[in-house]
């Protein structure tokens, strides 16, 4: 199959190189220096350094080269899109693919956009209009893992059926599991709140808090996540699957999470524009937790860690004291 990535960072890299023995794969990047150096070099060094890039891997800027592989006989039905931007990078993507025929358009990128407070689908609505097979590829996957073949397991979802056949068809094999569903809702909520919470279990790991507090963190960050997605139309069990609990562990724990790391950065202190500036890479729940909060405020929907990272994060809380905060709470039924 043909299958074009827009997008060169980490994640968009690391698929390339995962489907690259089994399919034509074009790898787009906006830095053309970047690419060319990448191209030549077989190593994506700006962006994701220490992985070679296979030889039948094809590295490029060509905008409109890179959409045309996925139409090689003039029929855009013929490949996959896959847009492994950032959210904040979504719409200026989408705007310039809006005038193109397309079809069979996948997104990787995971969070709330945080001007309009609209999840990725909503945006690509609100872009490319509601008729074209599109649909969200999500689930616990860091992309150095994926690069070196290691096993996970995705989730594709989408409310046209054969969009999901076809993802499935082109991923699925080797050490990649793909499952799909027509939950698109519940599957981006439980992706972007899950980086809010690894902020959070980051934060308590660093003041030493102990695997305990960990893992009430998690349990009660997924009782969250289950609120906010059920209030905006998302299925209660999704967020017992994947792209919800098995997204919320990984993010939280793991060693390679990048939101982990700003909570771990906060705790020892460090300034949100000084923990950005070290980590060179986006961190999606710092742009998701102003965007949550306001939704939880506005939907009347209790999301107390959420609020407490939001808090740390724009309002100039300490971490000790919405911890503090946090543990002051009132007691409830574990259900509430």
């Amino acid at each position: 199959m043909n299958i074009t990535i827009l997008g060169a960072g980490a994640w968009g890299t690391a698929l390339a190189i995962a489907l690259a023995e089994r399919h034509r794969i074009v790898l787009w990047g906006r830095s053309a220096v970047a690419m060319q150096e990448a191209s030549v070099r077989r190593e994506n060094v700006d962006y994701f350094p220490g992985f070679a890039l296979p030889d039948q891997l094809t590295v490029t800027s060509d905008f409109d080269m890179a959409l045309a592989h996925v139409a090689a006989n003039g029929d855009a039905d013929d490949g996959l899109l896959i847009l492994a931007s950032s959210v904040a990078g979504l719409r200026p993507l989408l705007q310039r693919l809006q005038s193109r025929p397309l079809s069979n358009v996948v997104w990787l990128c995971k969070g709330f956009e945080e001007s309009s407070r609209l999840l990725p689908h909503q945006v690509v609505h609100d872009i490319l209009g509601s008729a074209i097979a599109a649909g969200v590829l999500s689930g616990p996957s860091f992309a150095q893992e994926v690069a070196q073949g290691l096993p996970c397991a995705l989730t594709v979802a989408s409310t046209n059926a054969e969009l999901c056949e076809r993802v499935v068809h082109a991923l699925h094999g080797r050490n990649i599991r793909v499952y799909s569903t027509d939950d698109v809702v519940g599957v981006e909520v439980g992706a972007a709140v899950k980086n809010i919470l690894a902020i959070a279990t980051g934060v308590t790991d660093g003041m030493g808090l102990g695997l305990n507090a960990r893992a009430a963190l998690i349990t009660r960050g997924l009782a969250e996540i289950t609120r906010l997605g059920v209030a905006l139309g998302g299925r209660p069990e999704t967020f017992t699957g994947l792209t919800g609990v098995g997204d919320l562990i990984l993010t939280c724990t793991g060693d390679l999470s990048r939101n982990r790391k700003v909570g771990l950065a906060l705790a020892q202190g460090k300034s949100l524009d000084t923990i950005v500036a070290e980590l060179g890479h986006v961190a999606e729940g710092v742009h998701c937790a102003r965007a949550v909060r306001s939704l939880a405020i506005e939907l009347n929907i209790e999301m107390p860690i959420t609020t407490a990272v939001a808090a740390v994060l724009f309002d100039g809380e300490s971490p000790q004291a919405t911890v503090a905060q946090l543990l002051s709470r009132d007691p409830r039924q574990e259900a509430a």
